[in-house]
């Protein structure tokens, strides 16, 4: 089960002007959706708001909510930060089973830039897509994809296929779809071309 618990109130007024007493009251405002129950709009302290998201394991992950006796387990989906001060604003709390299959977006990362041939080459890694929605168990969501660039070189391809995905874990997009390239320079490419234009030559003679 989740490491991260958040104790709740239930809000019993709801608007703008409610939302901001209980901004002024210390605590973060939020809405509880999902399953076949209606919303509820509830609230966090802040301070132990401040903590679970900063533990950055609490958007995008499996945690417990706790309203007195009662426990569920819930998706944090949404964040929104105050535009000036970056403290937290408001946020949305989804309902799931523990072992409920979800689809949710998790972030894509890159390892190793200085041992991939291309990048050393002046080339440089174009990333199509930041992170990757996938299904799979609300218990077992991947903390992220990583990719060795290690080897890589230039006009070389990374594609979903070359991710090893957890048991359970898939993406929801049926394709080989494109994560990132490696690409050179209008002027790697000439000389790449060049070269082996040299290399040719060399070969006939």
């Amino acid at each position: 089960m989740a490491d991260i618990v958040l104790n709740v109130e239930v809000r019993e007024q709801t608007g703008t002007g409610a939302t901001r007493s209980v901004r002024r009251s210390g605590k973060v405002p939020g809405v509880l959706y999902g399953g076949s129950k209606d919303p509820v709009a509830i609230a966090v302290p802040a301070n132990e708001f401040r903590k679970a998201l900063y533990t950055g394991k609490l958007l995008g992950h499996l945690v417990t909510l706790k309203y007195g006796e009662e426990t569920q387990p819930v998706i944090a989906k949404a964040i929104d930060m105050h535009p000036v001060t970056d403290e937290p604003w408001h946020f949305d709390l989804y309902r799931v089973d523990e072992h409920q299959q979800i689809k949710i977006s998790v972030p894509v990362h890159f390892t190793n830039h200085e041992a991939s041939p291309g990048i050393k080459r002046g080339g440089t890694l174009n990333v199509v897509r930041h992170d990757v929605e996938l299904s799979c168990p609300a218990d077992a969501i991947p903390e992220e994809l990583v990719f060795d660039l290690a080897g890589l070189d230039i006009g070389d391809t990374i594609r979903i296929s070359s991710f090893t995905l957890p048991k359970g874990v898939e993406p929801t997009v049926d394709r080989d779809f494109v994560i990132a390239t490696v690409a050179g320079t209008s002027a790697q490419a000439a000389a790449d071309a060049a070269a082996e234009g040299d290399e040719a030559a060399s070969d006939e003679a």
